[in-house]
């Protein structure tokens, strides 16, 4: 398979702030890639280095051969952005919007392909509607519907389902499954690990600028075979100090613990009970892509529970 995206050593500065640190990777033709890290990590940063919105300090990037500084119109033109940001024009109607999307691209006569989109991203009732009547979530389905008036064969997404309904999000997957079947290269930045995991084939994982994992999502989840336990504490506070390094604590206070095997989970439970701490509810669960991502950042996939034996 050729290579749709060259990314090597992309490096980006602002200010005293180091946001892309050497990054290198390539994205074969046809591929479902996963981009993933907490914020800040780097990663709208890269994918406006893609799209030409920001120049890199060093390093190239080119789509299917054409360099994004150098050739950036050729590039341009292969690449579907879908951004963050709400960006719409407010003077427009939805379908309005898409023929002056597809008039930047030099493509007329469009409204067949603009029909398609409309109807599978559930937007058909809304086609004459102004885009400023628009919800938050149907102006996000506009956006995608942008970034695909021109059939490209590049579809950049980040965080494209962020605040939009299940029913859409289930949509829009069946839609952007499609064109990836049909051989469109599909790059994915989002928060929400259980899609990476379903629709990913390869994953790379940034933190501070640099990447810490590249690996298909199968291999990264045999990495991290085992079992995760999950604990509720009523006195987390007495958590000794030995397991809050290998543990991770989330919003909620549930901690969650890697085991990589069931043994492991009898020196945990035993270190808890010396520790004088209460558990208010417990949960095993087996190791999903959210376990892998929390091991990596933590950067502590090689730390064991059994070193408490």
């Amino acid at each position: 398979m050729s290579v749709a995206v060259a990314i090597n050593k992309i490096e980006k500065r602002f200010g005293t702030l180091r946001a892309l640190d050497g990054i290198s990777l390539q994205i074969v033709e046809g591929e479902f890639f996963g981009l993933l890290g907490p914020n800040g990590a780097g990663k709208t940063t890269l994918i406006s280095c893609l799209a030409g919105l920001v120049r890199p300090d060093a390093g190239r990037i080119a789509v299917h051969g054409h360099d994004v500084v150098g050739d950036y119109r050729a590039a341009r033109r292969l690449l579907g952005v879908v951004p963050q940001e709400l960006v719409f024009d407010p003077f427009f109607s939805v379908r309005e919007t898409l023929r002056i999307q597809s008039g930047y691209f030099g493509i007329r006569r469009n409204d067949d392909w603009i029909d398609e989109i409309l109807a599978n991203l559930d937007l058909t009732a809304k086609a004459d509607v102004n885009m400023r009547r628009l919800s938050g979530g149907m102006k996000r389905r506009v956006l995608v519907a942008q970034a695909l008036v021109h059939k490209p064969p590049v579809i950049v997404l980040d965080e494209p389902t962020a605040g939009v309904d299940v029913e859409l999000r289930q949509g829009l997957w069946q839609f952007v499954r499609r064109l990836n079947g049909k051989g469109h290269t599909v790059i994915l930045t989002t928060h929400y690990l259980e899609e990476a995991e379903t629709l990913c084939g390869r994953i790379a994982m940034l933190k501070q600028g640099r990447v810490v994992a590249l690996d298909t999502t199968s291999n990264l989840l045999a990495r991290f075979s085992g079992q995760t336990l999950h604990l509720r504490l009523a006195n987390a506070g007495r958590l000794p100090a030995a397991l809050r390094d290998i543990g991770t604590e989330n919003e909620e206070g549930v901690w969650t613990f890697h085991l990589a095997t069931i043994g492991e989970m009898e020196p945990l439970l035993t270190g808890l009970r010396l520790a004088g701490c209460m558990i208010d509810d417990m949960r095993l669960t087996q190791t999903d892509l959210e376990d892998v991502f929390l091991g990596v950042m933590k950067g502590g996939d090689d730390q064991k529970i059994k070193a408490l034996q």
